[in-house]
């Protein structure tokens, strides 16, 4: 098992770019729905409500996590943003993820986390801008 996890190891790095870039993707279609109207959601927050400022966290972040660009600081705002949001919306409802509909919230605050301290992978701006 080893031999297969030290095979495996060497591909790390391209994995944490990959799960950045499809989390990036997935919270970025939050923020389009919630401020552009894309994909379709069934309403649009009121301007400078709570939601609104987490569509733009989610619009902003998840632009800048998807080219990897200041993915320290972008994630942790981004991880805070889902703690928020849990903790306001979900965790009311139920202690548990799976009955409160918090799962991704929860999720998404824990990715994030990682990439403030793993970075962006290989990847990414800040990569090509660490290199310089």
């Amino acid at each position: 098992m080893s031999s297969l996890n030290s095979r495996l190891a060497i591909y790390a790095p391209q994995m944490l770019s990959i799960l950045r870039i499809a989390a990036a993707l997935i919270f970025l279609a939050h923020g389009t729905g919630k401020l552009l109207g894309f994909p379709i959601l069934p309403s649009a927050p009121a301007m400078m409500s709570l939601s609104w400022f987490g569509g733009f966290v989610e619009l902003i972040g998840g632009v800048l996590l998807l080219l990897g660009l200041f993915t320290p600081i972008a994630a942790f705002l981004m991880s805070g943003e889902m703690a928020v949001a849990y903790f306001s919306s979900h965790f009311p409802r139920s202690f548990f993820p799976v009955l409160n509909g918090g799962d991704a919230a929860a999720l998404f605050c824990f990715v994030f986390l990682y990439f403030v301290f793993a970075g962006p992978g290989p990847w990414s701006v800040d990569a090509l801008r660490n290199k310089a």
